[in-house]
């Protein structure tokens, strides 16, 4: 696709049907770590107003820890896990109540949803979230999200919710993601160092990232920073998503397309929200720190021969079990996996079509020894050309 002016991407975002905005604990909090009620009624005005004009609005919202720790006696945020689970537990209630206060002033319901990064990995978990979003949108509800901090755990989280705005984005085929944050917009440097310059427009993410100097989180309540915000920004682009970054006061204006803030084009043509899953996301051209993969982080590795290899190049062929040589990992199906060449080249993301404990006696045989030997509910791809991207 061609890349479009800053004018044009500002207007995408004015004319987004769906959009999904991020609003994370420092720009929520008043300076001491509480709760600051006139921020939250300040944002939950300002997309009140989109949705009253017709759009269809998900917040992804942080604070459920920040809101919490005050009222439960600590001068700051917990840094152990258990204290910061059960601040979380406390926190979430009140900050939905606040919300719903908030946008009950305009008339508005809003739906209480809070996902794990396991919820996103697993297809069936996956699919629920998005038929619950579709929903709650579908009946004029604004869906809050956050990560569900009581149970997550440090092993498999998303660690803040600008990756998972991002993920929200594709799942309910936004149009638009907004990024508030505690600064009016990206710099090529912190902004406190001399020679810093604001940076209006982004018009390929990919390519900007090795000119800009990020950091992590400057805020004692909240745990991502501008290299979280990078990364989501990224996947938005790559999943045809345009995105604006800028700070919460702005947000009005943000979703009007005013100029504020940094705008991010989108470098890719929209795709399928389930393709997307399966393909996100691909690295970088750089490491940047403090990311990793988002939803469908494989599970494992099938090796395949190269006849199979080439068939899957084509872009139209499943995976069956003549063509696969080893497997390696330990998976369900319907778990992401690696489609490997036996040289170790990745060369396509697919979900499994049945356990890695499974496979070992399938591999080499056809569709007619499959059924002859192990039965007809064996005789299916290992992995169908539907849910296979390749890389």
């Amino acid at each position: 696709m061609s890349t479009p002016s800053q004018a044009e991407v500002r207007r995408m975002i004015a004319a987004a049907g769906t959009i999904v905005v991020k609003v994370g604990s420092s720009s929520l909090t008043q300076p001491s770590g509480h709760l600051d009620p006139d921020k939250l009624d300040a944002l939950a005005a300002a997309l009140a107003q989109v949705r009253l004009m017709g759009g269809r609005v998900v917040l992804v919202s942080s604070g459920a820890i920040a809101a919490g720790f005050g009222p439960l006696g600590f001068d700051s945020r917990p840094v152990d896990v258990a204290t910061q689970q059960a601040t979380a537990a406390v926190g979430q209630g009140l900050l939905m109540a606040r919300y719903e206060t908030a946008f009950g002033r305009f008339g508005i319901r809003v739906g209480q949803i809070l996902i794990t990064a396991e919820d996103t990995i697993r297809a069936t978990q996956y699919r629920n979230v998005e038929r619950t979003l579709d929903r709650l949108l579908d009946l004029g509800v604004v869906p809050i999200i956050n990560e569900n901090d009581s149970l997550a755990s440090n092993e498999i989280r998303f660690g803040d919710n600008d990756r998972l705005s991002a993920l929200v984005a594709n799942l309910v085929r936004a149009e638009a993601l907004v990024l508030l944050t505690d600064v009016d917009a990206l710099y090529t440097a912190p902004p406190s160092q001399p020679g810093s310059r604001r940076v209006e427009y982004v018009p390929n993410v990919i390519d900007a990232l090795g000119d800009i100097q990020v950091s992590g989180s400057g805020s004692k309540v909240g745990t991502g920073g501008m290299v979280t915000k990078l990364e989501a920004a990224r996947v938005a682009a790559v999943s045809g998503i345009p995105t604006v970054l800028t700070c919460a006061s702005n947000a009005g204006p943000a979703m009007m397309g005013d100029p504020v803030g940094t705008v991010f084009a989108p470098v890719k043509a929209r795709g399928s929200s389930r393709r997307l899953w399966i393909g996100f996301s691909p690295p970088p051209p750089r490491p940047i720190v403090g990311t990793g993969g988002f939803a469908a982080d494989p599970r494992g590795t099938i090796v395949v021969d190269a006849g199979a290899g080439q068939a899957i190049r084509g872009g139209r062929a499943s995976l069956l079990a003549a063509g696969a040589l080893e497997v390696h990992g330990d998976f369900s199906a319907g778990d992401p996996v690696w489609i490997d060449a036996e040289s170790g080249e990745h060369l396509a993301r697919g979900l499994a079509g049945f356990d890695s404990e499974e496979i070992p006696q399938m591999l080499g045989r056809n569709t007619a020894q499959l059924k002859r030997f192990l039965g007809p509910q064996y005789a299916h791809p290992l992995v169908h050309r539907d849910n296979l991207v390749l890389v």
